[in-house]
């Protein structure tokens, strides 16, 4: 499977903060062979090389495995779901698309977010956005009974957009869901690939972690599991080439992968961002340097974690995410995986000691 084919399956692939077993079940089945594959009980996935020596300092690739998605509080008197977000969504953004829900057989159920039809809306109710109490999952029920026993439905349910991937190869655009953080997935994966074989002055373990749009929860374990020397987060990041000024973009699909200074939750330790920006300007890998004030990734509880570990985060820009639906390049996710299997090759102890 190549990485377009690898990163096509992690985005159709369901799996809602949480409920991750989809995902993590197509990782296990795609990591290198001879790999030590492990998993925990919240879902997290470890990947160790084969050639790891156990002797050697811990180079730790994040991603995380989640998408945004929602869960079924209750069900309506008229059958549709009552439901909450899982994830960071815009009100805006969520009615009038499908979704799959899980049934209780494990099957996926098409659905539909729906509010009031604009025929029954006030002037008023016209202006403004559905708050998320007025919207509701529609399946095709119409009553609590049919939900629960012909569709299987209950309580607690997981929901995820239903979205199928496409690429568009005249002009490197990836257009699917959960690419936020499925690239990341995928990168981790590419990484490992590009390093079977070979020797190496680090020990290197993918860890693929849960639950990180509910507030990086499944990092926080990781870290401690693995207590890596340095770490590289991989993250589908917002692109912002849309929305803002051109002068102050700094994260654009098709200009190479974004590299950040600073976030809410992390200053990106600078010495190990500089010899990373150095060696991206060695190599000739296009690179993006951003400041953020928003936002976190998993270098926030990584970074925190056993007295403090040197974190990098290698984003993928992608439009749109925490959405149904996400744009971006895969041209950006070669440079960005390049940079971290040369960033693998070149550390070593010594290297270290300067972060």
């Amino acid at each position: 499977m190549n990485h377009l084919e690898l990163i096509s399956a992690l985005s159709n692939a369901f799996g809602p903060s949480g409920f991750e077993d989809d995902v993590v079940a197509l990782l296990r089945d795609h990591a290198p062979q001879g790999a030590r594959v492990e998993e925990d009980s919240l879902r997290n996935l470890y990947i160790e090389r084969k050639e790891n020596t156990c002797n050697k300092p811990v180079i730790q690739l994040d991603a995380h495995s989640d998408e945004v998605g929602f869960m079924v509080q209750a069900i309506r008197p008229n059958g549709t779901l009552k439901f909450i977000p899982l994830g960071g969504w815009v009100n805006s953004n969520i009615p009038a698309h499908k979704v799959k829900v899980r049934a209780r057989d494990n099957s996926l159920i098409s659905g539909v977010i729906a509010a009031k039809p604009p025929h029954f809306m006030t002037a008023e109710e016209k202006a403004k956005t559905p708050a998320l109490e007025d919207m509701s999952i529609d399946i095709g029920a119409s009553s609590p009974e049919e939900a629960r026993d012909g569709f299987g439905i209950r309580v607690a349910a997981p929901v995820a957009p239903d979205v199928t991937f496409e690429y568009d190869e005249k002009h490197d655009l990836m257009i699917g869901k959960a690419l936020d953080n499925r690239l990341g997935c995928a990168a981790v994966l590419a990484v490992l690939q590009a390093l079977e074989g070979e020797k190496s002055g680090v020990d290197v373990v993918g860890a693929i972690a849960s639950q990180e749009e509910m507030g990086t929860r499944g990092a926080a374990v990781t870290a401690n599991r693995v207590r890596p020397n340095a770490a590289i987060v991989f993250e589908g990041c917002p692109a912002d080439d849309t929305v803002v000024e051109p002068w102050l973009s700094q994260t654009a699909i098709h200009r190479g992968p974004m590299l950040r200074h600073i976030d809410a939750r992390m200053i990106t330790n600078p010495r190990f961002q500089r010899w990373a920006l150095d060696l991206a300007e060695e190599l000739g890998v296009p690179v993006q340097e951003a400041v953020r004030t928003g936002g976190a990734t998993n270098g926030a509880p990584i970074h925190l974690s056993n007295q403090g570990v040197p974190c990098i985060v290698i984003g993928f820009p992608v439009r749109y995410i925490h959405s149904h639906y996400g744009i971006a390049s895969l041209a950006d996710f070669e440079q960005g995986v390049k940079l971290a299997v040369e960033i693998i090759r070149r550390m070593s102890g010594d290297v270290l000691t300067r972060f």
